[in-house]
């Protein structure tokens, strides 16, 4: 299967690159840079949302408000 997206961006260093596996100049992950498809019918904006939260309010330290 060919991938839509050619251009991967270093989660390391920040630079672009066309290699699928490894940063060329620091070695570091690849990521595709390309945000998701928009949709008007999210239907999983739910469960993002509560993740999201969920994350926020157990990185809190006690007794500061979310």
């Amino acid at each position: 299967m060919v991938s839509r997206w050619l251009l991967r961006r270093c989660e390391e260093c920040g630079a672009y690159t066309l290699n699928r596996e490894r940063c060329p100049y620091c070695g570091g992950r690849v990521r595709v840079p390309h945000p998701p498809k928009f949709s008007p019918e999210d239907r999983y904006g739910e469960y993002r949302r509560r993740l999201k939260l969920m994350l926020r309010t157990s990185r809190q330290p006690a007794g500061t408000p979310p």
